[in-house]
């Protein structure tokens, strides 16, 4: 059945969309960005097709390349760095269900994910989208989106801002991967980041970053252009709340909920392989200048001020991590060092594209001593958050939120506001509006769904006590990390 309608969607697309002409009333005319008159009249050929608008093949280019980047963030990065920081018995198994959610939310997205977060607004509320465009129907390859670009203009095809959107909604429910690590079915896992995908992450997405054409598309008029969060003012240039917040907030509700490893705090549970942790690390840097810079839709002013901004708060959050930890314990601390890099990533996000070099060194120091002092925070209360979603994103994502709400400067993205320092106060209020709201939404559903799942499925979602003490490598797998003999 499933074959069937796809096979169906698949020609239908092909039909509709099979030339680079299009008449005015063709479905996805009214989604697409086609050259009109003062008036809004569409101008036409002598045949009556319409004329696309132009596409600017430099950020084309531009945000292919960084579609690439983010996407080797998760089974390259995240992955490894995961892999690295469990333990041996269980890395393959970590490894396994990352690299897993890059294919699984792919498809998820191309079928309905892009449409609800995307697509045109539901109601006119700015809380979820219609399925208008599921399947990637109305979503064009030659034709840019009528409300979708940077700060000079819609001048990507759609499904070059379709693809780029997929990679963020990929890497977000893999982080969570480090909150269920070494204890949750993989069979329960997998059903479990569909279910997430659409009811916390398409949601958000929606009310931070989806953008309509005149009232919704003309079908409510009067609308504000924006999903309820950005219609409000918050600002997220590249996913500190969308991606983090969520992410992280949603992994303590699910580390509680599972409770906590066999043996956590009587035996050691420390990282099978420190390089394989900073090769990661590594990998995530690289691929987050895609993250954030790629927000920009173009290869724009914006773009390089945020691929700055991320540079420096990054190297200043592992400076600051790396003196903490130094200062705490007594050593230099190599995973701790690769701790503070990803502690500064995340912060930077949603402050990117918004804030200066100096502003940008400010936030490195403040994701560092936050998501430190959360870690500390979380050992103490004995959560088994494994590899500390969300201390380092959780945490990370809402002083960053916060952060932007501080120091965010219209100069450097037009469409966004000064920010308290700069003599804004109502920023940071908007801004601690959208992560919190973020935050509710995402423990709320995420409890709800743990709830309903360890219910119904056989023997529950966690693994059984013989099976954790052997490793789920083996017991989920058959398969181990390293086989000497």
């Amino acid at each position: 059945m499933l074959v069937g309608i796809l096979t169906t969607m698949t020609v239908t697309s092909a039909y509709l969309m099979s030339a680079s002409a299009y008449k005015p009333d063709d479905p996805a005319a009214k989604y697409s960005c086609f050259a009109s008159d003062a008036n809004g009249n569409y101008n036409l050929t002598a045949e009556g097709d319409l004329i696309p608008c132009e596409i600017d093949s430099g950020d084309n280019a531009w945000m292919l390349t960084a579609s690439a980047l983010v996407l080797i963030m998760t089974p390259g990065g995240l992955a490894i760095f995961y892999g690295g920081l469990s333990r041996q018995k269980n890395a393959v198994n970590t490894l396994h269900m990352v690299f897993m959610t890059t294919g699984i939310i792919a498809a998820q997205w191309a079928l309905w994910g892009y449409s609800l977060a995307f697509g045109p607004d539901a109601y006119g509320y700015g809380f979820i989208g219609t399925l208008d465009w599921a399947g990637l129907y109305n979503v064009l390859h030659d034709v840019p989106s009528i409300a979708y670009g940077g700060i000079t203009g819609t001048t990507i095809p759609h499904q070059t801002y379709m693809i780029f959107q997929m990679m963020f909604a990929i890497i977000t429910p893999a982080l969570i991967v480090a909150a269920v690590a070494e204890r949750m079915k993989y069979s329960a896992f997998i059903i479990f980041i569909i279910l997430w995908a659409t009811f916390v992450y398409d949601f958000a997405a929606h009310w931070t970053w989806s953008i309509s054409g005149p009232d919704n598309y003309g079908m409510n008029p009067g609308y504000c252009g924006f999903g309820w969060t950005g219609c409000f003012g918050s600002l997220d240039f590249a996913g500190g709340t969308v991606i983090h917040i969520t992410s992280g907030w949603s992994g303590l509700v699910i580390a509680l909920m599972l409770g906590r490893r066999i043996g956590y705090g009587k035996v050691p549970m420390e990282p099978h392989n420190i390089s394989l942790v900073v090769l990661g690390a590594a990998l995530l840097w690289f691929g987050w200048f895609g993250f954030n810079a790629g927000s920009a839709a173009a290869a724009a002013t914006n773009a390089t001020s945020a691929f700055v901004a991320t540079q420096i708060a990054t190297g200043m959050a592992v400076v600051t991590w790396a003196l903490l930890s130094w200062a705490h314990t007594g050593r230099a601390s190599t995973v701790g060092a690769a701790s503070g890099a990803v502690a500064g990533l995340v912060a930077i996000t949603p402050a990117s594209g918004f804030v200066s070099p100096m502003s940008a060194l400010v936030i490195g120091i403040i994701a560092s001593v936050a998501c430190y002092a959360a870690v500390m925070f979380k050992n103490s209360r004995k959560w088994d958050d494994a590899l500390d979603t969300w201390g380092v994103h959780g945490i990370g994502g809402l002083a960053g939120a916060l952060a932007t709400g501080l120091f965010a400067e219209k100069r450097f993205t037009p469409w966004g506001d000064d920010g308290l320092v700069f003599g804004n106060p109502a920023q940071l209020l908007e801004n601690a509006v959208g992560a919190f709201a973020s935050i509710a939404w995402a423990m709320g559903i995420t409890a709800v769904l743990i709830k309903i799942m360890d219910k119904v499925w056989p023997g529950g979602i966690r693994v059984t006590p013989k099976e954790e003490e052997i490793g789920l490598d083996l017991t989920q797998h058959g398969e181990r990390a390293y086989v000497s003999e």
